[in-house]
């Protein structure tokens, strides 16, 4: 299975458009996250050469501007398509999807959206003590399951324990994306790195608001299985 970096904050080419927030795109036809802004989604998506009609879904982990600024540019150019939100999310995002001609499909519970890769449904949350409900990516592959976070605003290993759960035979292969860990205090972290080594993930690829030194942290403690993520990047898990 292919993940493609559609946005982040590095890019692989000085071409291609970075910014706050991410997008990554899996098998070229479900797109999780939209990044900060419309346009320059939408010029790396030309830049990559990604047909945009081969788009059947886009997954929103949660409803935040740097995650949902690009979803709008992308449903204005593909009609009809399916977008999996939390329930929660707010009344203004649910009504501007249907305005703009898409499908919206909200989860609570665990669902395969297409073959081995399944929506978490919803997970409460917290953002400036405030309820924030947000959903992850789940992809079953040969190596393992393979999970992608928006900003991990529930906390990364209450997802990861959340995914075990719902998948207890499976091992945690690559763990990618936010993991909300900017300004988070050092040995936290190092607990937070080391669990994950408990847990079994055997890569990782912190990104976007995990903050520089919890990427380094990571970095040190999984060496060659630590995936620094950049726009334009193919991943094959």
């Amino acid at each position: 299975m292919q993940i493609r970096v559609l946005f982040d904050k590095k890019a692989q080419d000085t071409n291609l458009k970075i910014g706050w927030g991410l997008s990554l795109l899996v098998e070229e036809k479900i797109l999780f996250d939209t990044g900060e802004n419309g346009d320059w989604l939408i010029d790396n998506i030309k830049e990559l050469k990604i047909e945009i009609s081969k788009l059947e879904a886009v997954v929103i982990s949660h409803d935040h501007w740097d995650h949902t600024g690009g979803l709008w540019e992308v449903l204005d150019r593909k009609k009809g398509l399916k977008v999996y939100a939390c329930p929660g999310f707010s009344r203004e995002f649910k009504e501007k999807v249907k305005n703009l001609g898409a499908k919206l499909i909200e989860l609570d519970n665990l669902t395969e959206i297409a073959k081995n890769i399944y929506v978490s449904g919803e997970i409460p949350g917290v953002y400036n003590e405030q309820h924030l409900p947000e959903q992850a990516l789940i992809l079953k592959t040969d190596n393992g399951l393979c999970v992608l976070t928006g900003c991990a605003h529930p906390g990364i290993i209450k997802i990861l324990e959340k995914v075990k759960t719902e998948f207890p035979k499976q091992k945690l292969y690559f763990v990618c994306g936010g993991f909300h860990l900017s300004g988070t205090d050092r040995r936290v972290v190092e607990i937070i790195a080391e669990k994950f080594k408990e847990m079994g993930v055997e890569k990782t690829g912190p990104t976007h608001c995990s903050g520089e030194e919890a990427e380094e942290i990571f970095k040190k403690k999984y060496g060659d299985n630590f995936i620094t993520i950049k726009v334009g990047q193919k991943i094959e898990v």
